[in-house]
């Protein structure tokens, strides 16, 4: 898994581009679509195609936007997009169509198969996710079901059955905790600008900022100081960090600000692009997109600025 993700050779930019899926051509979108309809056909469910969701006669949709983005960033080009999008369509049906696991599991197995999950708000109704916590301005963390096939994002209605969220949180954050990191590597460059990068498979890999002290701690053997860290959250599969202990911050936030864009652009499961910083399990937002959403700027608070501050009398020759 690659840490800065770059699409696959296909028509080029000067390509009249898709209103939906700016990084599919006209042409790109329009095949991208038509291996949908015939993928849904395939298994007997004729549907309507729209922009960016399929709908069938009984109402049902079924969103598009992940699954365009697995097909983005597949390195092989539209030559492999009918089987990315036969195997998910597959998935999609099979998961409706069996009885849910909320309902055949035993309620101590449901608990072991528990995590939390950090997402964007973009992405959940708040009519259905009540008891959602807020980690960041746009982000949310709410409780998984972890199925062999999928994942399942528990509403209010089905967490009721299962008791006290406050009890079923601290289940899903132990399970978190007992996690592999499965890979991590550290960015760097010439001028000693280096963060820390925890990347996997598993779709709780971004929300192991959760508990980012235990991590940072099994990753580089020492704990977060007082000051805490600059993380980044671009999707599902990547968390980045960057202990705050000197002048290093300085470089590091720049990085990782293009880092967090770059890593969010395009990509299933989509978290931030932002970074931000991480001090006692709070997290402040560090960098934004400019009105127009273009330009990316660096904004910091009175409190963050006195750290920088601090940290520049501490180590003036640094910079």
């Amino acid at each position: 898994m690659g840490l800065f993700r770059r699409g696959p050779r296909r028509d080029g930019e000067d390509a009249p581009r898709d209103p939906e899926f700016s990084y599919f051509s006209v042409r790109e979108a329009a095949l991208f679509r038509s291996r949908v309809r015939e993928s849904f056909a395939e298994l007997g469910l004729e549907v309507t195609v729209y922009a960016d969701v399929v709908t069938d006669d009984g109402g049902r949709r079924f969103g598009l936007g992940n699954l365009a983005a697995v097909c983005h960033n597949d390195r092989r080009g539209p030559r492999v997009w009918p089987e990315l999008i036969r195997r998910h369509v597959g998935l999609v049906l099979r998961t409706m169509e069996e009885p849910s696991a909320l309902d055949t599991l035993p309620p101590d197995q449901i608990r072991a198969q528990l995590y939390p999950r950090v997402v964007s708000g973009d992405g959940i109704d708040p009519t259905a996710f009540g008891y959602a916590r807020t980690v960041a301005p746009g982000l949310y963390e709410i409780l998984a079901l972890d199925l062999p096939e999928s994942v399942m994002m528990l509403t209010d209605e089905a967490l009721e059955p299962l008791g006290d969220v406050r009890r079923l949180r601290e289940r899903a954050l132990a399970n978190l905790r007992a996690l592999p990191v499965e890979g991590h590597e550290t960015v760097r460059d010439a001028d000693g600008m280096c963060f820390e990068v925890i990347l996997g498979d598993s779709f709780y890999t971004a929300s192991r900022v959760l508990d980012l002290d235990a991590v940072v701690r099994r990753v580089t053997g020492e704990p977060l100081g007082e000051y805490g860290a600059l993380v980044a959250m671009p999707f599902r599969h990547q968390l980045a960090f960057h202990p705050i202990r000197d002048t290093t911050i300085v470089p590091a936030l720049g990085a990782m600000a293009s880092f967090a864009a770059s890593g969010y652009e395009d990509t299933p499961g989509a978290i931030s692009p932002y970074v931000f910083w991480w001090r006692h399990g709070r997290l402040t937002q560090l960098s934004e997109h400019d009105e127009d959403g273009g330009e990316l700027r660096i904004v910091v608070g009175e409190d963050f600025q006195e750290l920088l501050e601090r940290l520049i009398t501490q180590d003036p020759e640094q910079l």
